[in-house]
């Protein structure tokens, strides 16, 4: 007899918040990556071209965590006009020594929101000035409310700026957000202007043309490319790269497959063998991160299943604690095949 722990969308929304917890722990998963003998498996996906769809999967083992995730996280990228979110998914939390379901996490992309959102404050953390006060945020989805909160947490942000194709739907998010943080933002219909002096960049849609010129990029800044998580993907002008001192993957292996590094590799403005640092080897300090405040740097985020297991086991643990969700008990004879 087993017994796997049930959370709702509403359930997760009340026991993890984008928070310095997630932060953190987002933060090991990525010198876990860097230190430990991970498992994380090439992402599995599925195009659905006819209604603009994507389905990702993600999973990974990290040594002495007890459970592991595994992540479903669809795409659909005309749902907004439908009047439905863009994404949606659940993840599995599952024993690292039976293998047994533990719970399941229904939670509709909440939580691949925070560890996107958490990602990119570990990235400022260990990239950006220290000083850094002013953001521009690329897009005006849930990733641009989240990264701004994000930095926040990391950096002493004290204005920011939104630019989207939308203008309108820039001027919302703006209006929501400087009520919501504190200080003045505002939408920009320019986003050469709104990246003008920004300490921060961060670029937050599934573009796949570039809306990030490498010539707007200024001495000091910090980029952070959160949206080119598939092949066709591109938000940053290739070009870019070779303009950051340090470009920075959350994994190598995928930038180099479906990250802006890709859109750099197919160009020859970089060779497909050149080595760059990951973000877990710069947070668990084997080599450094920012190395000057007037250095560009850049940092690549595809997403990676140790993320997914990070914040899935932050929720479980918060579950188990506030006795939230629902158990149901499943049973299974021991002869049975599997």
């Amino acid at each position: 007899m087993t017994r796997v722990l049930i959370l709702t969308e509403t359930d997760l929304r009340k026991i993890v918040e984008l928070d310095g917890d997630a932060v953190d722990s987002v933060e090991r998963a990525f010198a876990a990556l860097a230190t430990k003998a991970v498992e994380m498996p090439p992402i599995m996906r599925l195009d659905i071209a006819a209604h603009r769809g994507e389905v990702d999967v993600k999973t990974a083992y990290v040594p002495d965590l007890d459970s592991f995730a595994i992540k479903v996280s669809p795409g659909f990228f005309n749902n907004p006009s439908l009047g439905l979110p863009s994404t949606n998914g659940l993840m599995m939390l599952l024993s690292a020594r039976t293998g047994l379901v533990e719970a399941l996490l229904l939670d509709n992309g909440y939580l691949t929101d925070v560890r996107t959102a958490a990602a990119g404050a570990v990235a400022a953390r260990h990239l950006a000035r220290p000083d850094a006060r002013i953001a521009a945020i690329l897009g005006a989805g849930m990733q641009a409310r989240l990264q701004l909160r994000a930095l926040t947490l990391v950096r002493p942000i004290e204005a920011a700026r939104i630019w989207a194709r939308d203008l309108a739907k820039a001027e919302k998010l703006a209006t929501e957000l400087t009520a919501e943080l504190g200080f003045p933002i505002v939408a920009e219909a320019d986003a050469k202007q709104a990246c003008r002096d920004a300490d921060i960049i961060v670029t937050t849609t599934p573009a796949d043309k570039p809306i990030l010129d490498a010539t707007w990029l200024q001495p000091g800044q910090h980029v952070t490319a959160m949206g080119s998580d598939a092949e066709h993907k591109n938000e940053i002008d290739p070009a870019a790269i070779l303009k950051a001192a340090p470009y920075v993957a959350d994994s190598l292996k995928q930038t180099r497959r479906l990250g802006e590094l890709h859109h750099a590799i197919a160009e020859g403005l970089v060779s497909e063998a050149a080595d760059f640092p990951e973000l877990g080897a710069i947070v668990a300090g084997q080599v450094p991160g920012r190395r000057s405040l007037e250095a560009i740097t850049f940092c690549d985020l595809t997403g990676t299943g140790v993320q997914d297991t990070a914040i899935a086991t932050l929720a479980h643990r918060r579950a188990v604690s506030a006795g939230a969700g629902q158990a149901i008990e499943t049973t299974k004879a021991s002869g049975d095949p599997a």
